[in-house]
């Protein structure tokens, strides 16, 4: 069989047609490929000549295999393709793929059989570290990621021997009380979720308990999910009543544009003269004019930088103490919440 039919036939270049090609042995070729390797100057030449020529590209999944490392990097989520998680995702690949990483993507479903189907995939590719995304994967996911002696870093949750990166939910909760009551707005509410995850947790609890500390009275609804649905959801709980809130704080921006759409389209409630609200994520969505919603920022891009630095870290000093990296989530003033007092 002549080369090109060999080259055909497996669908691959390999480094053995290379050496062919280049007459020079197949050890030469990988040390050609190899970062500082010995080899010479014109011996290097006539392989990277003949690679180019027949398309070659180094296996790195089975070279990192064979050194029992790998590039690879496992994304662990529940529904990555939904509001702010979708923006998160795009920009940590994005990031991992300039690091020199092959992100894997890790979607834990949600029975039981995807859950042991998602921890067999990660962890049988030997990646070399596991970011886990705020959201459902279970612990169990940090214990296997332990045992098999991976770096972790957190996203948005808090698990003991990891590194951590949040947003900060206390204060931007706190502050969306605060600037509700400042208004002369007393009698609010909280769109939470009954997914629960511990940053919507957070963001729920605190608004609360800040609101009440400055006398006002707080009414909660949860939608069934942390999505568009769930905040029609909350909706209808909230705004059906006859004295509705006169101020909304949604855990984040998915249910704050279902609760607005329900609030104009079957309340006829104005917004915001008769309900403010706010939201949290500003996610492309709440800049358009048909919601133009307040809301506190994450930064995609600060947060996978954030992650890369922490990564970077542990990868250098396995024994490092573990890090806690808070940042800050900027408020973004647009239509859907009142920016002063309501005159009579």
């Amino acid at each position: 069989m002549s080369r090109k039919s060999r080259q055909k036939a497996s669908g691959f270049v390999s480094a053995q047609q290379v050496a062919e090609l280049a007459g020079v042995s197949r050890s030469a070729v990988s040390r050609a490929f190899t970062p500082g390797a010995s080899i010479a100057a014109e011996t290097r030449d006539k392989v990277m000549e003949a690679a180019a020529k027949l398309g070659y590209q180094v296996n790195d999944l089975a070279r990192g295999l064979l050194a029992n490392r790998s590039r690879l990097v496992g994304l662990v989520t529940t529904k990555p393709e939904v509001g702010f998680r979708a923006h998160l995702v795009a920009a940590l690949t994005r990031a991992l793929i300039r690091r020199g990483s092959i992100p894997l993507l890790i979607n834990t479903g949600s029975s039981e059989q995807e859950m042991e189907a998602a921890q067999t995939a990660l962890f049988g590719y030997r990646a070399e570290a596991t970011i886990i995304l705020s959201g459902s994967p279970p612990a169990s996911f940090v214990e296997l990621a332990r045992r098999n002696g991976q770096p972790l870093v957190m996203l948005g949750r808090s698990e003991p021997g990891c590194d951590h990166v949040r947003i900060d939910n206390a204060g931007a909760a706190a502050r969306a009380a605060r600037q509700f009551i400042d208004l002369g707005l007393k009698r609010l509410a909280v769109a939470g979720s009954e997914s629960a995850t511990p940053s919507i947790v957070e963001r729920e609890r605190v608004f609360i308990e800040t609101a009440e500390m400055l006398g006002a009275s707080v009414a909660v609804a949860r939608g069934r999910d942390s999505d568009y649905a769930g905040g029609q959801q909350a909706a209808a709980s909230l705004l059906g009543n006859v004295s509705p809130p006169q101020a909304v704080f949604c855990v984040n921006d998915l249910m704050a544009l279902g609760l607005l759409d329900a609030a104009r389209n079957r309340f006829g409630l104005r917004v915001p003269r008769d309900v403010s609200v706010i939201g949290f994520d500003d996610i492309p969505e709440a800049s358009w004019d048909a919601y133009r919603l307040s809301t506190f920022r994450q930064d995609p891009e600060e947060m996978a930088a954030e992650v890369i630095r922490q990564l970077e870290r542990r990868l250098e000093n396995p024994h490092a103490p573990d890090s806690v990296v808070q940042l800050d989530a900027a408020f973004i003033q647009r239509e859907s919440a009142l920016a002063e007092p309501q005159h009579a």
